[in-house]
């Protein structure tokens, strides 16, 4: 049974093992306020304290906008003291850094800091009339919330400069192309998509989603060599937890593993 909770922006849910996190700010396109901001990493870090939660997905109400960025009234008054500090890098680190997978569920506008929320989590997929772009550089300034950083990494240095050296939105099949977003489903089925990757990333045994995103993360900050000798250390390590044993044992008799987080 869904667990609900509106605090002001933002709406968290509990749906069995997932915890859905709603920007709920559809009359400003979700634009993302300091208040916002602050709602949304009190949610991200209740979900990361509650055991029954394996998957947190963010997506935004009102079927226009993910989030159409960082709220402008705020950022017109933000001195160099304000900018300097994470605010949008801070939650999209938060999410990166959870032991578990993180979802972010687009339908429409998905801007400046709204794409950096997306740019910190896991997987991204989104509706066929989403639309993203990093458009800072119209504006006067540049991103920061990650993007600079998170969007190389994930599309290449090319469409990231494409990106942010233009400022125009790309369309879903775009996205999809360059590898920004992995599914696109109809909107009637984005949620219900989440729910379904939610419930398949459940069934891995616990430490597995932990362990792949610190590889991939901790590793594309590393040499090859030294990439590939953290893989090695990491699934040495899972091989000695007693839900390796019983993933493998269940694999080769055909019956369903039931993993422990051992």
């Amino acid at each position: 049974m869904a667990d609900d909770v509106t605090e002001q922006d933002v709406i968290y849910e509990q749906r069995e093992q997932l915890a859905l996190i709603t920007i709920n700010r559809a009359e400003k396109h979700n634009a993302i306020s300091l208040a916002t901001l602050s709602q949304l990493q009190a949610s991200v870090s209740r979900a990361a304290e509650d055991e029954s939660v394996r998957v947190i997905a963010i997506t935004g109400a009102g079927g226009r906008a993910f989030a159409s960025g960082s709220d402008l009234n705020e950022v017109l008054d933000r001195d160099l003291r304000k900018a300097m500090e994470p605010i949008v890098q801070g939650l999209a680190e938060q999410l990166e850094n959870l032991p578990i997978p993180t979802i972010a569920a687009i339908d429409g506008i998905c801007m400046g800091g709204g794409l950096e929320v997306a740019l910190g989590c896991d997987l991204r997929i989104c509706t066929p009339h989403s639309r993203f772009a990093t458009p800072e550089g119209k504006l006067g300034i540049i991103p920061g919330g990650g993007a600079t950083a998170r969007l190389p990494r994930i599309v290449g240095a090319g469409w990231a400069m494409e990106m942010m050296l233009m400022g125009d939105p790309i369309n879903a099949e775009r996205a999809l192309q360059v590898g920004l977003v992995t599914r696109i489903v109809e909107p009637e089925m984005l949620l219900a998509e989440v729910e379904k990757m939610a419930a398949h990333l459940a069934t891995f045994a616990p430490f597995v989603p932990h362990f792949m995103k610190l590889m991939v993360n901790k590793g594309m900050e590393a040499s090859l060599n030294g990439a590939l000798a953290m893989e090695k250390l990491g699934q040495g390590a899972l091989l000695l937890t007693e839900d390796s044993r019983e993933g493998i044992t269940s694999f080769l008799n055909k019956t369903t593993p039931q993993f422990k987080g051992k």
